[in-house]
């Protein structure tokens, strides 16, 4: 028996090949301890373990799934491109996120789409002065490495603009060889440590610490780009966005209106003024 160190989510874990070797809960596939575990294998454990009540729930938890549902995933560990909840199916990337508007169960997913850039937008709490940039950047850039295994070269940039922290990581599938972990896998990763729900086996999450002073955030938020544009109809736009397009068509069609109506006036007018001459020549007329 071993213990996997990069992922509490397993069981009957084995020592193999010089390595520690366990079955992923819900799928029973394989996963090396010695590197991380994909995400598509992990949302399957985590919704496997909160369907039988064994998630572990941090203080002052609530429900809050971001995203979370029971993922079909390949035996290598990742995400079909075809996702189904009941006949509800969509299609989604690498990093399992969905880039379709939802449908039937007819609905065809030609190919895995690769999410080549990843940004993960931190914001830290309220304080007065701004964090040293090059801490920041060395913290951030020697976690990534070491904690989760990802390849410097894979981190674009690691950007600060006070309150916010952005992190860009970046990995084309001709980049990525054979041995890499994928940015997919590390953002799931880092994101749950930020949150304080870590996959590793200790649960300790992720202490930032800039200049030896702890930093808390108030907020994490991780975007997509994939190597193709996601596929959204307009059924698919935000409230707030069709509120914004509906404001701007009203104007232009208010616009439209008030030239049309000034148009009529001015018409109106010409006519009056041709009708007054007309008058006024058979006046001199006469």
């Amino acid at each position: 028996a071993c213990i996997c160190q990069k992922n509490k989510r397993v069981t009957n874990c084995r020592q193999q090949n010089g390595g520690c070797w366990c079955e992923s809960v819900g799928s029973g596939v394989s996963v090396n301890c010695d590197t991380l575990t994909s995400k598509c294998l992990l949302m399957k454990a985590e919704m496997t373990g909160s369907k039988s009540g064994r998630r572990e729930k941090p203080k002052d938890a609530f429900e809050d799934t971001d995203g979370l549902y029971d993922p079909e995933c390949e035996n290598t560990g990742v995400f079909k491109a075809k996702q189904c909840n009941g006949t509800t199916c969509w299609c989604v990337n690498t990093a399992g996120v969905r880039r379709t508007d939802k449908h039937d169960a007819d609905l065809k997913c030609n190919q895995l789409v690769r999410t080549t850039w990843i940004i993960i937008e931190m914001k830290h709490a309220q304080r007065d002065a701004p964090l040293n940039t090059e801490s920041l950047n060395k913290f951030f850039k020697e976690t990534i490495t070491n904690r989760y295994m990802l390849d410097g070269r894979y981190i674009s940039s690691v950007e600060y603009e006070k309150p916010f922290i952005t992190i860009n990581l970046k990995q084309n599938s001709s980049e990525k060889s054979v041995g890499d972990v994928d940015i997919a896998d590390v953002a799931y990763y880092f994101e749950k440590d930020v949150k304080g729900d870590s996959v590793f086996h200790n649960n300790d999450g992720l202490n930032v610490s800039i200049d030896n002073e702890a930093l808390n955030f108030e907020k994490t938020v991780v975007y997509y780009v994939d190597e193709i544009p996601p596929e959204f109809s307009m059924k698919s736009l935000t409230a707030g966005l069709i509120a914004v397009i509906v404001v701007v068509i009203v104007a232009i069609v208010a616009g439209i209106v008030v030239l049309v109506l000034t148009r009529r006036r001015k018409g109106k007018y010409v006519k009056a003024e041709v009708k007054e001459m007309n008058e006024m020549h058979r006046g001199l007329n006469a």
